[in-house]
């Protein structure tokens, strides 16, 4: 199996296809509803469910993350764009050199800038 990308459900999908565009850059495509970015190999798309009211009341439920070796760069051009800071890039115990920064969206849900990291 391959893990191909995840798909950000909203009520208001325009209010983060806004965001995200600032925090990605361009979208590689828009129709039918649904807007993807393409990180790596992978994709965010947003659109629009019907399941999906309001902000996320549980955003440390699900996390997802975005690899970058300058992390304090892409910080730093995230949180000018308008990015909804949770936590400042900060290092841990578990991964020495590694570091983390945690953003949120207009609907609460959390994404992650960090190190590239070695699984044992």
């Amino acid at each position: 199996m391959k893990f191909s990308g995840i798909l950000i459900g909203s009520e208001d999908p325009t209010r983060l296809v806004d965001y995200y565009t600032r925090m990605l850059g361009e979208p590689a495509f828009s129709e039918g509803g649904y807007t993807a970015y393409q990180i790596g190999e992978s994709w965010v798309t947003i659109g629009a469910h019907s399941e999906v009211h309001g902000s996320n009341v549980a955003p440390g439920r699900l996390i997802w993350n975005i690899e970058t070796t300058d992390i304090a760069a892409d910080f730093a051009r995230m949180k000018e764009a308008g990015g909804i800071v949770v936590a400042e890039p900060y290092g841990f115990d578990e991964g020495p050199g590694a570091s983390i920064a945690t953003f949120a969206d207009p609907d609460g849900n959390y994404f992650q800038l960090m190190t590239p990291m070695e699984m044992p």
